[in-house]
């Protein structure tokens, strides 16, 4: 009896993973797209943050640590390409581990440090005599350090259990049907708090931004239009990219808990969840729109490229005859 119910779940075990498998390839090219779409945007933010920035405030100390982030996804193209184009995962268990803790990590500090540069115009506006709003760049410099070792430590579960599966060759971290190990489980928790935590203090540090100008009557002024601008543009950045997958990814988790035989509707679910998760990649193209509303250091240095004089070039006209 207890055989044939083991039978019983490896084969629907099978059976979803078979079901899964049918449209994989087809989010696999868009998610490819959308990196390829973050690679231009990505290297020009970096040479602007290299090259042409005369002098690093605070905010612009997190703005490039985001540019930082962006590269782990970056580096994992060529190996998804591959995969794509061989159907599966050839590079073995440990860096089909150590692909999945970059892809992890990078959607940890992008929303830690879009959460840092919210956080550095909250203080700024509503809080201006606050020691938060002191801060040095080099103090700067030691929390995003922080963060790192914070985001690099929530990946580690990762490392640790085996995401490669040989019978389909899939290298994925919410792939499985059977029921998750321990560090698994620990990550599922860490994908959803991640997001709602730092959401909800983005909302509320909008809010009180746009309070505090209006009180003071500086909302219609340039400078009290861009720090409500900034804040918004990384909510919706935040939201586009990493609700959807958060939302499809708790369904799954909810039926897969509570509804272990219902195959078809987990299917439908994690089919929902790989296109959304798709999303997540979004966030490296969209990226530069955070650095241009969010830093007036960028926007000053990025018209005064030499890319941006070459491609707005104004046209010279000649005088007319007379």
């Amino acid at each position: 009896m207890h055989a044939t119910k083991m039978n019983t779940e490896n084969e629907s075990s099978l059976h979803c993973s078979q079901l899964n498998k049918d449209k994989e390839h087809v989010f696999m090219e868009v998610g490819l797209a959308i990196e390829f779409l973050g690679l231009p945007g990505t290297i020009v933010s970096l040479w602007i943050f290299c090259c042409c920035m005369k002098s690093w405030k605070p905010h612009t100390l997190f703005l490039f640590n985001l540019v930082l982030a962006d590269f782990l996804v970056l580096i994992n193209v060529p190996f998804r390409i591959d995969t794509h184009l061989r159907g599966k995962w050839v590079f073995g268990r440990a860096w089909c581990r150590i692909s999945l803790f970059m892809l992890t990590v990078n959607r940890s500090a992008s929303i830690a440090f879009m959460t840092a540069v919210a956080l550095d115009r909250y203080f700024k506006v509503v809080h201006p005599h606050h020691c938060i709003s002191q801060i040095t760049s080099g103090r700067a410099g030691w929390l995003a350090g922080l963060i790192w070792v914070a985001v690099v430590a929530r990946g580690i579960p990762l490392l640790t259990a085996n995401l490669f599966h040989e019978a389909s060759g899939r290298c994925r971290s919410f792939n499985s049907y059977e029921k998750d190990p321990v560090p698994i489980t620990l990550h599922y928790i860490a994908f959803i708090a991640e997001f709602l935590l730092p959401w909800f203090l983005l909302l509320f540090c909008s809010a009180q931004i746009a309070c505090q100008l209006r009180r003071r009557r500086l909302d219609r002024q340039v400078k009290g239009r861009r720090a409500i601008r900034a804040v918004v543009v990384i909510i919706l950045v935040f939201t586009l990219c990493f609700m959807p997958s958060v939302i499809t990814g708790l369904v799954a988790v909810y039926i897969k808990t509570f509804y272990p035989d219902d195959c078809y509707s987990y299917t439908k679910a994690t089919e929902l969840f790989k296109i959304c998760i798709v999303l997540t990649y979004l966030n490296s193209a969209l990226d530069p729109i955070v650095y241009t509303f969010s830093s007036s250091m960028f926007r000053v240095a990025l018209k005064n490229s030499v890319c941006f004089k070459k491609i707005f070039k104004p046209v010279s006209r000649s005088a007319p005859n007379s």
